[in-house]
């Protein structure tokens, strides 16, 4: 009885690989948003002011960090929970598939949100006469709340490793 639930509770982590799966049609989601806003740009670009240019651009490197931080969690957690990824000798594969453990996997994800959380506090400062000094104020308070969550996780790592 006692191996069966083992067995039953280990085969239960391919229950992730749809979830993984899915992450995928979010990729695509983002790379649809990420053109539709490049499209929108272009036609303006030579009409645009620089300030409003460089937000849009922010708004173009948001979504890319997006997109590596989802690329980086479905990678990395379907090899982690789920099972190695067997890729044929000649396929190209990424240098750091493989190497990411379960703590390297957070504080990559907590290092890009803390690199999203930052451009979104940029962006909120270029076009800082539309937003309330209330908003502000908690755009800050949480951007920093990230930045030190961040380094509170690096740190107990860095303990956790002596």
């Amino acid at each position: 009885m006692e191996r069966s639930m083992e067995r039953m509770m280990y085969a239960s982590r391919w229950i992730l690989a749809p979830i993984y799966l899915g992450m995928s049609v979010a990729l695509l989601a983002l790379a649809i948003k990420f053109f539709q806003e490049l499209f929108h740009i272009i036609p303006y670009i030579l009409e645009v002011d620089e300030s409003l240019l460089i937000l849009k651009l922010l708004t173009l490197i948001d979504l890319t960090l997006v997109a590596s931080l989802i690329v980086i969690v479905m990678f990395s957690g379907y090899e982690n929970f789920v099972s190695r990824m067997d890729l044929s000798e000649g396929a190209e594969k990424l240098d750091w598939l493989g190497t990411h453990d379960y703590t390297s996997l957070k504080m990559k994800v907590a290092s890009s949100i803390v690199a999203i959380s930052s451009i979104h506090l940029l962006k909120v400062f270029m076009n800082i006469h539309a937003t309330d000094n209330d908003k502000i104020m908690w755009y800050v308070i949480v951007h920093l709340a990230f930045v030190v969550s961040a380094f509170f996780m690096g740190y107990l790592d860095k303990l956790s490793k002596h």
